[in-house]
């Protein structure tokens, strides 16, 4: 039976108002997750994947950024339509987001357990802080920190990376969440403590049934951890697909290429491969394939048409005319030129 789909994005737009106009942060996006799935977003610098899970939680920062279309429903709740006051009851209750750098999440003022504490007494207005306290201390331990009692009268700064981090995936977890916001969360840790956290991952996902939204660059990752992938460049989906077949059969140049950079310890190579050129300035590509600048296989068409999103299986898309020549089915949606 089919897992019921815990978030659906539906035409989410996020736009940034600068001194040089709309800047379209995040372009028009749909997916989902169901419940206990834990699905990757991967992409450069400037693809749109921390606008997208900021844009979930409420956070994008107003001014200049603002949600512009789209809704983002989490069971059925539209949280683009919640106060600031109600966002504030689901965040850490219903969802919750795990930042790329700990050391500048958690307050540097205030000890951790004094962090763990408030976050429980802020969705459990009865408890006791004795209880709070217990309850903080048995996380700790879960994420796997040794002497949790006595990392409760520390500072964030007397801890080492991979235990600040520890501490944010318990404190995210704490109020049991349907859907946790993992925001490159091995960034700046060692090989050995971002297996140890993508390890610690799985394991709470599998434990407590939370969905998981992983935002990374690294496919590597991906490939480790999550069930299907997203892959954006310049605040669109250009390719959605199970994992599998994101590394079996990728349909996207844009996806060709990511793979195609990983380093293959099987064959020796004088030169990695990159993908040439940059991701471009946000707005800065009014018309045509955003990829094509990059691309090997643009046509005059890529410069001229923006592509729709092209179905060629039913678990399996990609943005690329490439697909229509292959049979790939179009699915109907607004493009750049028709907004």
């Amino acid at each position: 039976m089919e897992r019921k789909k815990l978030l659906k994005v539906n035409d989410l737009e996020t736009t940034f108002f600068t001194d040089d106009g709309k800047v379209p942060a995040v372009d028009h996006i749909d997916f989902h997750i169901h419940e206990g799935e834990i699905l990757g977003i991967v992409g450069e610098s400037g693809c749109g994947k921390s606008v997208t899970s900021l844009s979930i939680m409420g956070l994008v920062p107003s001014p200049p950024g603002e949600i512009t279309s789209g809704q983002i429903l989490l069971d059925d709740i539209d949280l683009t339509q919640l106060t600031e006051k109600q966002m504030r009851k689901v965040r850490g209750k219903d969802v919750a987001m795990i930042f790329q750098e700990p050391m500048t999440s958690l307050n540097p003022l205030y000890t951790i357990g004094n962090q763990l504490i408030e976050a429980i007494l802020i969705h459990n207005k009865g408890m006791k802080k004795k209880q709070a306290a217990n309850q903080a201390i048995e996380m700790l331990k879960l994420v796997g920190l040794p002497r949790a009692e006595e990392l409760m009268k520390d500072y964030p700064h007397q801890l080492s990376g991979g235990m600040r981090q520890r501490v944010m995936i318990a404190m995210a977890l704490l109020c049991n969440p349907k859907l946790l916001i993992a925001d490159e969360p091995t960034t700046a840790l060692d090989v050995t403590i971002q297996a140890q956290i993508l390890k610690l991952m799985k394991e709470l996902n599998k434990q407590f049934k939370t969905a998981v939204l992983l935002i990374t660059h690294d496919l590597g990752v991906v490939a480790e951890t999550c069930e299907r992938v997203i892959v954006m460049y310049a605040g669109q989906i250009v390719e959605e697909a199970t994992v599998a077949d994101i590394f079996k059969n990728p349909q996207h140049p844009y996806t060709k290429g990511l793979i195609q950079s990983v380093p293959d310890m099987r064959y020796k190579k004088e030169n990695l491969y990159s993908i040439p050129g940059n991701v471009p300035k946000p707005g800065s590509i009014q018309q045509g394939c955003r990829f094509a600048p990059r691309c090997e296989f643009a046509s005059d068409r890529c410069v001229t048409e923006n592509p729709p999103l092209y179905e060629s299986s039913k678990a399996h898309k990609a943005r690329c005319f490439l697909l229509e020549e292959k049979g790939g089915v179009g699915i109907v949606e607004r493009t750049v030129e028709s907004r």
